[in-house]
């Protein structure tokens, strides 16, 4: 025990007293150019927990969010809820349910991201305490997954989604796509991931008064595209025993939006019951603080609950909060 922790603390350490140097600010001058930003909202309470280093996380029902890839790994159904608190009346919910094939080594799921603002006054320079009419600014992703074991170290998978934005009388809807790819060994669990997530083109605003105009000035919208992020990641367990273990993960992504960053993640278990976690992000403004997490099972016969939690202090949009449930049907293994 006194050593795992103490890998956990040198870790963290490292992470904390990380210079921004190591990245330089490439791609900074390109902050605000995309569009439908809640598609980078981390909805996962373990990956929040791990700064968001989720690529070569252990496959369960969130590994639409993390992995595709992943998927083939399951052995039982996953319906997952999870629930991401931003403050000022917006949430972030997400459901999934991922089945495994019994014909083969793959796996569907069906997944929905939606995000609402909650009722907002409609003020004017008139009425600037309201005029008793209220507007909703709502966005949502409805998502079909697919994944398969090519061998029994490498896999693939997709996610082909629908994204809808309402703000007011104006809408949005595009499409987009997840790519994922997966290697794993048997180094002491050393795996290594690849992720190309929100794939796609360019999007705009229409509606009706779009383009007509206010106290002499008109107004008008341009295209911008999906917030595409390019995603590398590896991780292990350099201290694994029968009744607990340590996973380290370390992760590179390249945002169309902003500057690389990096994220760190360690997560221990214990008796396969009870996680904690802990991760740092390197040159990522606004977010200079740890994250934090945990996690615990419920056994229930063949039947598992899985609860996390994870938290986030940022300067901006202050401390996230995000709550998640992992129900696994384990009714019959593959053949």
């Amino acid at each position: 025990m006194k050593k795992i922790f103490i890998h956990i603390i040198i870790l963290q350490l490292i992470a904390i007293n990380a210079s921004a140097q190591l990245l330089p600010n490439l791609g900074g001058q390109r902050a605000g150019v995309s569009t439908l930003s809640f598609l980078k909202n981390d909805i996962s309470p373990r990956s929040m927990a791990l700064s968001g280093a989720n690529l070569t996380l252990s496959a369960d029902g969130m590994s639409t969010v993390h992995n595709t890839a992943s998927m083939s790994q399951l052995s039982g159904i996953h319906i997952v809820a999870s629930d991401l608190m931003l403050g000022a009346g917006i949430n972030q919910s997400w459901f999934s349910a991922i089945v495994p094939l019994k014909s083969s080594t793959s796996a569907i799921g069906v997944n929905l991201n939606y995000l609402s603002s909650g009722a907002m006054k409609v003020r004017t320079e008139f009425q600037p305490e309201g005029t008793g009419e209220y507007f909703y600014a709502n966005q949502f992703a409805a998502g079909v997954s697919y994944s398969k074991l090519l061998s029994d170290r490498f896999s693939f998978g997709t996610n082909l989604k629908l994204i809808r934005e309402n703000l007011a009388q104006y809408s949005n809807t595009t499409v987009a796509v997840d790519l994922g790819f997966l290697y794993s060994t048997d180094v002491k669990d050393l795996k290594f991931g690849i992720v190309v997530q929100n794939f796609g083109g360019n999007s705009a605003l229409s509606g009706t008064d779009i383009a007509e105009s206010f106290n002499r000035q008109s107004v008008s919208v341009g295209q911008y595209s999906v917030p595409t992020v390019f995603r590398l990641g590896a991780s292990m367990k350099p201290i694994q025993r029968d009744d607990q273990s340590l996973m380290v993960a370390v992760q590179l992504e390249h945002p169309n939006d902003n500057s690389e960053n990096l994220r760190i993640g360690v997560e221990y278990e214990f008796k396969k019951l009870f996680y904690a976690r802990a991760g740092y992000k390197i040159n990522v403004e606004g977010e200079n603080l740890p994250t934090l997490g945990l996690g615990y099972k419920i056994r229930a016969g063949r039947n598992t609950l899985m609860i996390n939690y994870g938290v986030n202090a940022t300067q901006y949009l202050g401390t996230l909060h995000a709550f998640g449930l992992d129900f696994m049907i384990n009714n019959d293994k593959r053949e």
